[in-house]
């Protein structure tokens, strides 16, 4: 291991902590979203902000460690990522700071009517962040980011892989915050908010299960390099974040609640550990391969992928 490796090891690391803190977090806005009105909603709501209330931004000082790593490290990646991927990154930067935004102004608001804005304005935006960063992501692993920047600022970010991205990672951010919310709410002693959070769970790391399941086909055609990679090299992550997400669920069906926290924070870390592994070597990039003319002469990075030219 050289010392770009250990380079590349500090920076995942912060990569996968704030998908982790940072997605309990985010996933908070959904259940917040789908609390119901004020009346059914209020307990959870108030559940929600007793949660998150001490972490709710201290959260992304991992964004700004990963940001600063890619920036001093990798100017190079990351002159290219900002280049090409500006507009989800800065979607996604606008929904961190209408969530913090409006989930302050929501605990002094005037009126109920106000109260209800801003709680929808909080919840809206934390499925927004983890959304674009998704699909940004997407873009990376997918390989439509060239070296040299400037990539397609539209079609990088919007094809089937990176809105996978994105869907996932809401998916995995809301099912990772119910298992929270759930095992808070036995803490405090509602255990009728912990039955109800409890089936909800349940459906929820249900179908985003099934969705990552089903996306496996999808991404193979949009992105062959990473989906051969993903039923490579980084399979046996796959299938641990797959067990993982299973005994979550197991745990969550016996009301395991503390215990199923665990689990559930190893399925996220191997999840994101595989996306990593999956599309290694970096260099190989399928979409600048697939652009190319019949008649062009194969770019380094096509090269690099498919062997020299023939003779």
């Amino acid at each position: 291991m050289d010392l770009s490796d250990v380079v590349a090891t500090a920076m995942f690391t912060g990569v996968v902590l704030y998908a982790l803190f940072g997605g309990a977090d985010f996933g908070s806005g959904f259940w917040d979203l789908t609390a119901g009105g004020p009346r059914r909603g209020s307990r959870l709501r108030v559940l929600i902000d007793h949660s998150i209330g001490p972490v709710w931004e201290a959260n992304h000082v991992w964004l700004i460690y990963i940001l600063v790593f890619l920036w001093t490290a990798y100017p190079t990646v990351f002159a290219a990522v900002m280049t090409t991927l500006f507009i989800p990154m800065s979607l996604a930067l606008l929904g961190i700071v209408l969530r913090g935004a409006n989930f302050a102004f929501r605990k002094y608001s005037a009126t109920l009517g106000q109260a209800r804005l801003f709680g929808a304005l909080f919840a809206g935006a934390s499925l927004i962040t983890p959304f674009f960063f998704g699909t940004a992501v997407g873009a990376i692993a997918s390989g439509r980011v060239p070296a040299e920047g400037y990539g397609d600022v539209v079609r990088s970010w919007l094809n089937p892989t990176s809105l996978l991205g994105g869907t996932l990672a809401v998916g995995t951010s809301a099912f990772l915050a119910g298992v929270f919310l759930t095992a808070d709410a036995a803490r405090s002693g509602d255990h009728a908010l912990a039955d109800y959070l409890r089936s909800r769970t349940l459906v929820v790391g249900g179908v985003t299960g099934a969705v990552a399941i089903a996306a496996i086909a999808p991404i193979r055609h949009d992105a062959p390099t990473l989906g051969a990679g993903l039923l490579g090299r980084a399979l046996p992550l796959i299938a641990l974040s797959a067990a993982a997400g299973v005994l979550t669920l197991v745990l969550v069906y016996r009301r395991r609640y503390g215990w199923a926290r665990v689990p559930a924070a190893a399925a996220g870390a191997a999840k994101r550990k595989g996306l990593a592994v999956g599309p290694t070597p970096w260099k190989r990039l399928d979409p600048m391969i697939k652009t190319q003319s019949p008649g062009a002469r194969p770019t380094q990075q096509g090269r690099q992928a498919h062997g020299p030219e023939p003779p």
